[in-house]
């Protein structure tokens, strides 16, 4: 597993940020505070206090994260 900060702060980069990452067969988890949602969820997003860094938790094999980093690079803070 690895843990990124990513930022989402608005509802265009919300939608582009799914679609991303829909296209993994691994599981994307945010975690804000006490809360930890599916990643891939739109509504479970828009749950998150978004003015705010979240993490990402991504539950990938190692051989895959570059190809993962190199998509979700525009959301890393």
């Amino acid at each position: 597993m690895k843990t990124v900060k990513i930022s989402l702060n608005s509802i265009d980069k919300v939608k582009s940020f799914v679609n991303d990452i829909a296209q993994f067969d691994y599981d994307f988890d945010l975690v804000s505070g006490r809360y930890v949602i599916d990643a891939k969820s739109i509504m479970g997003i828009f749950s998150l206090d978004l003015s705010k860094p979240i993490d990402l938790n991504i539950h990938a094999t190692e051989e895959e994260l570059p190809d993962i980093m190199k998509i979700i690079d525009n959301y890393v803070i």
